[in-house]
């Protein structure tokens, strides 16, 4: 999630929680984090979200983030721990940086050079490690300009995927980037609000008595979570980036 206004994700995160597990079978863990300010507040578990005593506080804990990203695993590397959970955290340029990814990465063995290292054993977090070497060594000093950085991810990107699927989702709390290998839906949600109904729940929500006229979100998940609302598939194999709520490349 991707907000112009520090907004919660409790309606939306109901239905993202029966999908680990319950409607779907991401069973191998599930995480969320939300950014506030410079900090991020990251909640990780290696039990099945549709089950996990974490998962029901998130639900009923009115977190309000700019950017927001979460994770159901269904684990193809890595043994189900809370060390291959998603999503993973490092620090560069001073700010924390948030990764998850959806997919698989064979016989993907990147030269890390330390500066980054995996704790787990998953491809995802060496996907992440190696991203952040390879920002660090192109802008050493310093956190490039928006254009700059979408250039470098969309070249990672080109290139990390000839090993495998690749849809992940990363921010720094300014932005929130998404890559599309395979599936990845967006929607925007502005003023004229209208009801929203989840997919995997019997719930919903009037978004004109919890919104200002001014509020607007982006939503960005594999597959929609709403069933009554206009989600649009995201461009193949480019890197896409949010900002305020907008998709602004």
């Amino acid at each position: 999630m991707n907000c112009n206004v520090p907004t919660d994700i409790c309606f939306s995160f109901s239905g993202f929680q029966a999908r680990g597990g319950a409607t779907d079978v991401h069973r191998d863990g599930w995480g969320i984090a939300f950014f506030e300010g410079k900090g991020a507040r990251v909640f990780l578990d290696p039990q099945p979200s549709c089950d996990s005593p974490v998962a029901e506080l998130v639900r009923r804990y009115p977190i309000r983030s700019l950017n927001t990203i979460a994770h159901i695993r269904k684990a193809t590397q890595g043994a189900t721990g809370l060390e291959n959970t998603h999503p993973f955290m490092r620090e560069l340029w001073g700010r924390y940086w948030i990764f998850a990814h959806n997919g698989n990465l064979t016989d993907y063995a990147p030269a890390l050079d330390g500066s980054f290292l995996p704790v787990g054993q998953t491809d995802s977090e060496r996907a992440f490690c190696h991203l952040l070497q390879r920002l660090r060594q192109r802008f050493p000093q310093t956190m490039p300009a928006a254009d700059a950085l979408l250039a470098a991810l969309e070249e990672f990107a080109a290139e990390t995927r000839r090993f495998g699927s690749f849809n992940f989702l990363l921010s720094n709390g300014e932005r929130l980037f998404a890559h599309r290998a395979t599936e990845l839906h967006y929607l925007v949600r502005q003023a004229p609000f209208s009801v929203a109904h989840l997919k995997d729940e019997d719930l919903s929500i009037d978004f004109n008595e919890v919104t200002t006229p001014n509020d607007r979100v982006a939503l960005i998940a594999t597959q929609p979570l709403t069933d009554n609302e206009c989600w649009h598939p995201l461009p193949t194999d480019r890197v896409s980036m949010f900002c305020d709520g907008t998709l602004v490349s």
